[in-house]
């Protein structure tokens, strides 16, 4: 196992770290879920204990994973020494914070659930502009965590992310005692989110950062043919999980780089990719392989949106962007039903398509003269279960 950085922190973090939120269930053999709480206990334990024996140290959970039963298998895998070989992540579901005891009692039952002490890394969960503002900073949650960290329950204190860049830089300087940061990454969101700017910004800053999603929950590995054959072409007999994993760690800003297994199968692939992982180790025609393949990506979208939000805001709510942005996900992966899950489970129901009047505001604004109501109709139809 290789082993990184975090930051301005005296830690080595292994390259790969396991990620507590598409653990195998019950139901579907192989499959990880998020929203199945039915979790196969004892394939579980073996993954992530299996991952432990062969280096990894870093083991990231949340309180609403597997319908928060995540949180409790984690807590059973570390058991038995486990939980002395590893460092544990866990994020505070801000959400349910409406006033500032809340904090302290979540993060009580969390320790509870963990059967721990201690949390080694704790981050605000999902953190955006909105809740950043309207409950972080409302409800006094960074004075509660550092009391939390005086008393021992917490080491270290960090945030995950969803939302834009300008958003991302104004909490990264809103608190000058942030330790890390976590971050949706990979070669398909070098400008959405934090981006790539953030990445750096971040490490600029001495945030250890974590990347979520490095494969898009999955879809990076199970390209279209006409993607994979990009890949074939470079001759290296990398997997295209292995481009994406490899390509992050490729760079010095990446702490650690977490991975959602379902399958002790896909535990060991990622170990022997994390092995042979290392900063600069790609060379400029494999860089340029990434680059091909991005753009391949994207000249499958079926709608022109650049993302711009010119269109915005809408008078009626809709997130235009967001909504075509999961439509031209489920197209561009031939993944028409993973962006169906996001879009009725991730998404805002006052924010989606079928909220759309037909008023057609927003068709004056956009420079690329999309007809919007009649996509948002073509999404909502598609999308909604």
């Amino acid at each position: 196992m290789q082993y990184r950085n975090f930051g301005k922190l005296d830690l080595k973090v292994s390259a790969l770290g396991f990620g507590a939120m598409r653990l195998p269930t019950k139901e579907i053999k192989g499959a990880g879920n998020r929203l199945d709480s039915n979790i196969d206990e004892d394939e579980a334990i073996k993954m992530i204990r299996h991952a432990i024996d062969n280096g990894v140290n870093y083991v990231d959970t949340a309180y609403g994973y597997h319908g928060g039963q995540s949180e409790v298998l984690t807590g059973k895998a570390l058991q038995d020494g486990y939980r002395n070989k590893t460092m544990l992540a866990t994020k505070s579901p801000v959400w349910f914070i409406k006033k500032p005891e809340d904090f302290d009692r979540l993060l009580d039952e969390q320790l509870g659930k963990l059967q721990t002490h201690y949390v080694d890394f704790y981050l605000l969960h999902a953190i955006g502009r909105n809740s950043w503002r309207n409950i972080v900073l409302k409800h006094d949650v960074l004075q509660r965590a550092e009391a939390a960290k005086k008393a021992g329950k917490i080491k270290y204190l960090g945030f995950s992310f969803h939302d834009g860049l300008d958003a991302f830089k104004e909490i990264v300087d809103g608190y000058d005692k942030w330790d890390f940061c976590q971050i949706q990454y990979n070669y398909m969101d070098i400008e959405n989110q934090a981006g790539t700017e953030g990445l750096k910004y971040a490490a600029s800053k001495g945030l250890g950062v974590v990347i979520m999603e490095p494969l898009l929950g999955g879809r990076l590995a199970r390209p279209p043919k006409d993607i994979k054959a990009i890949f074939d072409e470079g001759g290296s007999g990398r997997s295209p999980a292995d481009w994406g994993l490899e390509w992050l760690w490729n760079q010095p800003e990446v702490s650690v780089v977490l991975s959602g297994m379902s399958t002790l199968e896909q535990v060991e692939e990622n170990i022997l990719s994390a092995d042979r992982s290392g900063i600069g180790k790609f060379s400029l025609n494999e860089l340029d392989i990434i680059e091909r393949v991005r753009m391949k990506y994207n000249e499958r979208a079926a709608i022109p949106c650049t993302g711009c939000n010119y269109c915005m805001p809408c008078p009626n709510d809709v997130n235009i962007p967001r909504n075509f942005s999961l439509y031209n996900d489920g197209v561009i992966h031939e993944d028409i039903e993973g962006a169906a899950v996001s879009y009725n489970n991730f998404f805002n129901e006052s924010n989606r398509a079928d909220k759309c009047v037909d008023c057609r505001i927003c068709e004056d604004k956009c420079p690329q003269t999309i007809p919007i109501s009649q996509w948002l109709q073509k999404v909502n139809e598609t999308l909604r279960k």
